[in-house]
């Protein structure tokens, strides 16, 4: 979930559709108009048939199919999960959370049932209900990877980075090779302010997968945290070569002013405003470098000391509850 910082991600594990084949005289062109059989073995049938539908390509037939299945037996899991699946795919999380809610209360005991329903939640922004869902999967299924990945994100979300610590910690675990699940657990041990061992996960992760912005900026905060203002204007150097953002600059113009760099610091918070004029943390980081530039006049600069409030005031007149501000400009003003 950057998480900025928590913005947090969501991995994407897509589930194997069960495909069956079966010829059928019911699944071709079939009236839902008609009586069905109540046979529970014609509602196992049915199933069959949208499996088949799904092997073809039809999406529409498949789903025919299963809703006739759930009519003759609504307590047949296997096709809500079928419905589930094809609006998941579709991307209609909120109908796939109707199917898969379905199929977890019929049979509380099915894995996937229990994990998709959390998923489709998660991705609903429903960040307690899944979690509840993602903890009845995992007394499943304890050591499922995906699990809990994602529940240590939603715990995460939820500004809970203690409660999403054990979880995150057993995605590493489970499976070491994951960037992904490195990168998860560097942006909880820095929500818990262990900068340290955030920058190990961060190191490990880009071993382990792409140097995206996200891994980028959240190294170079944690360091920033550490003060290794040298490491961390290198990594967004590195971040800018390749994907220059107004959050990079800002991050980079932070940096170089901790380094007494700063003229270059002021270039890089007036780029960042470039790309994002409404950016407000490169506002601060502009009215507090001509702030220092007022005080190194022996406050004689007044020129300087009105920009840096303007921009300030920008800031505020942007995000209000940004109380350090609020006290710069009542003690500059």
């Amino acid at each position: 979930m950057s998480l900025e910082h928590s913005t947090h991600r969501l991995n994407w594990f897509s589930r194997s559709l069960a495909l069956g084949l079966a010829v059928l005289v019911a699944s071709a062109g079939c009236d839902t108009n008609r009586r069905v059989s109540k046979s529970p073995d014609f509602a196992e049938d049915l199933v069959m048939a949208g499996d088949a539908a799904i092997m073809r390509g039809d999406r529409e037939a498949a789903l025919r199919q299963f809703a006739l299945a759930i009519e003759v037996n609504p307590r047949l899991t296997r096709a809500h999960m079928g419905m589930g699946d094809l609006y998941r795919l579709d991307g209609d999380f909120e109908k796939a959370e109707k199917s898969y809610n379905n199929a977890a209360s019929v049979e509380p005991a099915n894995f996937d049932a229990q994990y998709f329903h959390g998923l489709m939640l998660h991705l609903l922004n429903r960040f307690s209900e899944a979690i509840s869902a993602y903890l009845r999967a995992l007394r499943l299924r304890p050591d499922n990877f995906e699990a809990n990945l994602n529940l240590a994100t939603a715990y995460y979300q939820l500004n809970e980075p203690s409660q999403a610590l054990p979880f995150a910690e057993s995605a590493v675990k489970i499976n070491p090779r994951s960037g992904a699940a490195r990168l998860n657990l560097g942006v909880v041990y820095a929500g818990l302010d262990r900068h340290r061992d955030a920058v190990a996960e961060y190191q490990q992760a880009a071993e382990l997968m792409d140097l995206t912005p996200q891994l980028l900026l959240n190294l170079a905060d944690s360091l920033g945290r550490l003060q290794r203002y040298e490491e961390m204007r290198n990594t967004l150097d590195q971040l800018i070569k390749s994907q220059p953002s107004a959050a990079a600059f800002e991050r980079q113009g932070f940096a170089l002013f901790r380094l007494t760099q700063y003229a270059d610091a002021r270039a890089a918070f007036e780029q960042s405003l470039q790309l994002d004029p409404n950016y407000f943390p490169a506002l601060n980081g502009l009215g507090v470098s001509e702030l220092n530039t007022f005080l190194w006049s022996d406050r004689k600069d007044n020129a300087a000391k009105e920009r840096a409030l303007a921009a300030l005031r920008r800031s505020l007149a942007i995000s209000r509850n940004q109380p350090r501000i609020e006290e710069l400009l009542t003690r500059y003003k």
